[in-house]
């Protein structure tokens, strides 16, 4: 397999989805819809921000969010028919009452600060406006075009400001009143009052102003149709007015706001339908779990809140969200970003023609495990998304080979050198063959060898092996054209014994031998069979951790579940198990391409877990091992092959090789002979570790020590008098600084780039 050739190639464009695709996918995310209080409002006050800012106490900020969405505000607190608090999903909990908003917008007006300072100066507009009649609607369009900065003239018949404020707001107590009085006083409206509202008076001075708005009292008088129900004009009248079918206060507001809008698209000349925007209430799809809420009753409001009362009544509001893919998944959680925002990022990165594509990190570490889609109320796959991503980019070699190339050499390891694929002894064809897959040979030799031994004593019709690797690294990795040559290398096994029933030991190798056989898992085989002899019956107690790969197979989640209560365990679940389990951080790939990535997917699924971690995936059980936890595959429990420290990098392949040879030198009677190093090699612990954090093989090293036998070329540190020397593997070089003496070498220190090494 030629990777270098197939990394270099010249890059090519090739759209990942249309955007017809890319939409349908980004509007099953319902992160951003607005809460169900908030799309209930025709005004699109945000009251989850607002409840939010009360239950903090910051009254002023919550009131300074009332005044930006309406003037008047205090009138509209008092007055509001509140559609959000019959729209709380509070009062979808049995027992529960929804949040008595209204009543908290009223408290908000009362102890919170007004706005001070008088903002940014504006220029008047060159269009100028007048209102005639009062009415609620036309006092908050008089309102509304002020604060738009058109120089606005309000015409009304009654004697004062407080007969025109009884007149539009006749609901407003005592201290409401006066702060609504202070309020039009001080807006910059030139209102006369006292005006005889006929309707040559309305027509004569009409003629003086760009725009105008009338009370429906003054509609009639003109003897003007029905305004327009989205706009609000009257075309021939050139007036803005309410149409019949409104009433109530929030729909006074909503209007106003309405008649604004068709004010500024009037005063530029355009249609007044012209570009406004999504208005009024709407649908929210936005799903929140209610399933933890407790029931609670609304405080009494007794005339008003306290300051006290409206803060313990705004706590009530459990801030509805969904964030239900967030919660479960450390990738997400990392970035920070929610799936439509993840999927726009990918989407443009692959879009980059030559520049860099800064978002490869994020495509390359997700998990590609589906939790996403299971806790999604829409399914949003993630996993798909990114999974395609990757096979775009390998295809228009936008993809550097560096992230993956270890994980997809290591599957060319499995299915070379220690590849293995025999019948039973005895036998020319089978009825079964054992899978284990590559990660149990690498992790559990011992407990592989017992259960093929097992497997072989008790099923009839013979029991073959295949010692190799599903080709699940370079699907995950996106390349498919190895993924496709590793199955037709495990077909063409499978053919040659016969086709036989494959048993395998891991969900996900399972999954990516779909289509080349029946499978069977090999806990379903000792259900049936019944627990070997010497097998535990008394456990104790353990954490299960589902594995990713058997998300959506309940059947597979059952059977383990079965398996560990026939050996005793006390079985404890996590917070997310089932098909809701988290991917331990070795899915994916994502170890290989954001090590700090893969550790906190690590750390999220052992959170709140305590004793032995229970696994039916070797990928978990290595990552929980290395992550201090006291991990088990229910195979190790089976046969008693103990569960000891994780292996290296260097011993995986060793015991892969052991596996191999062992069964073919005591099954088959054939040995294979290793030829001894002519030469002591010794590596120190402290090269030892730095080999493992950066994916140095003890083979890499020996190479490099053999070339160095052959070439003699080093160079001597003076500082450290160590000799350093350099050897290049495939597409990276790789170096040591070792010390010589008449046996042989100590490496001290190992390391390793992509760069190409020239002398001249």
């Amino acid at each position: 397999m030629d990777f270098t050739e197939r990394s270099t190639r010249a890059y090519r464009t090739k759209m990942l989805y249309t955007k017809e695709e890319l939409a349908a996918r980004e509007s099953l995310c319902v992160h951003e819809q607005p809460a169900f209080c908030t799309a209930a409002c025709p005004l699109r006050l945000d009251a989850r921000e607002l409840t939010r800012l009360t239950a903090e106490g910051d009254f002023s900020a919550a009131r300074a969010m009332l005044e930006r969405a309406a003037p008047f505000a205090r009138i509209l607190a008092a007055g509001c028919e509140h559609p959000c608090t019959e729209k709380c999903r509070l009062n979808e909990v049995p027992g529960c009452e929804g949040v008595n908003i209204p009543a908290l917008e009223r408290a908000t007006m009362r102890h919170g600060q007004k706005r001070t300072g008088r903002g940014l100066l504006r220029f008047k507009k060159k269009k100028t406006a007048a209102v005639f009649g009062a009415e609620l609607f036309t006092l908050v369009v008089a309102a509304e075009l002020a604060g738009k900065s058109y120089p606005t003239a309000f015409y009304v018949a009654e004697p004062d400001a407080e007969g025109l404020l009884s007149r539009c707001a006749p609901f407003l107590g005592e201290e409401d009143f006066s702060a609504a009085l202070d309020e039009l006083k001080s807006l910059d409206i030139a209102v006369s009052y006292g005006c005889e509202l006929t309707r040559e008076f309305i027509a004569a001075e009409r003629e003086k102003y760009d725009l105008a708005a009338v009370s429906r009292e003054c509609l009639a008088a003109l003897d003007a149709w029905e305004p327009d129900g989205v706009t609000l004009y009257c075309e021939g009248a050139r007036v803005l007015a309410r149409p019949r079918d409104g009433e109530g206060v929030l729909r006074a507001f909503y209007d106003a706001r309405r008649a604004g809008v068709s004010a500024d698209r009037l005063a530029q000349g355009m249609s007044p339908a012209n570009s406004r925007g999504e208005e009024g209430a709407m649908e929210s799809r936005l799903y929140t779990d209610l399933s933890a809420v407790k029931p609670s009753q609304s405080v009494q409001e007794n005339g008003a809140y306290t300051p006290e009362e409206a803060q313990t009544e705004a706590q009530r509001c459990i801030q509805c969200e969904c964030v239900e893919c967030i919660k479960g998944c450390a990738w997400m959680q990392h970035y920070g970003k929610f799936p439509r925002v993840l999927t726009r990022e990918i989407y443009n990165n692959v879009g980059i023609i030559m520049g860099d594509h800064m978002f490869n990190g994020a495509i390359n570490s997700c998990a590609l495990c589906k939790q996403c889609t299971v806790t999604c109320p829409n399914g949003y796959d993630m996993a798909e998304i990114c999974l395609s991503a990757r096979r775009n980019m390998v295809a228009t070699g936008k993809m550097s080979l560096a992230v993956h190339e270890f994980a997809l050499y290591d599957q060319l390891f499995s299915n070379g050198e220690a590849f293995l694929a025999r019948a039973q002894p005895g036998f020319e064809s089978c009825e079964y063959v054992f899978f284990p897959g590559c990660q149990a040979g690498a992790d559990a030799p011992e407990a592989v060898w017992r259960c093929y031994a097992d497997l072989r004593a008790r099923l009839g019709g013979g029991v073959g092996i295949i010692l190799g690797c599903c080709g699940i690294m370079s699907h995950w990795a996106g390349r498919e054209e190895l993924y496709e040559e590793t199955r037709a290398q495990l077909a063409a096994a499978l053919e040659a014994m016969g086709r036989p029933k494959i048993i395998t030991a891991c969900p996900t190798c399972a999954g990516a031998l779909s289509g080349l056989g029946e499978c069977v898992g090999v806990w379903d085989v000792l259900l049936s069979l019944g627990l070997p002899e010497g097998a535990p019956s008394a456990c104790g107690a353990v954490t299960l951790h589902d594995a990713c790969g058997a998300r959506g197979d309940g059947h597979t989640q059952r059977a383990v579940r079965e398996l560990a209560a026939r050996l005793g365990c006390e079985v404890t679940e996590p917070e997310y198990s089932g098909d809701r389990a988290p991917c331990c951080g070795y899915g994916g790939l994502a170890g290989y391409a954001k090590p700090e990535v893969a550790k906190e997917m690590t750390e999220l699924a052992l959170r709140g877990a305590s004793g032995v971690q229970l696994t039916y995936c070797m990928g978990c059980r290595d990552r929980y091992a290395r992550a201090g936890a006291e991990s088990v595959h229910i195979l190790e429990l089976v046969y008693g092959a103990g569960a000891g420290s994780p292996p290296g990098i260097s011993e995986k392949r060793r015991n892969r090789l052991e596996l191999r040879r062992r069964l073919l030198r005591e099954l088959w009677g054939e040995d294979e002979m290793q030829k001894p190093l002519d030469f002591r090699l010794d590596i120190t612990d402290e090269a030892r570790a730095l080999m493992e954090e950066r994916m140095i093989l003890d083979t890499d090293v020996l190479s490099v020590m053999r070339h160095y036998r052959e070439s003699g070329e080093a160079v001597l540190e003076n500082d450290t008098g160590l000799l350093v020397t350099r050897h290049r593997i495939g597409n990276v070089t790789f170096w040591c600084k070792f010390t010589e003496d008449e046996s042989g070498y100590t490496v001290v220190r190992a390391y390793s780039h992509r760069m190409t090494i020239e002398t001249r």
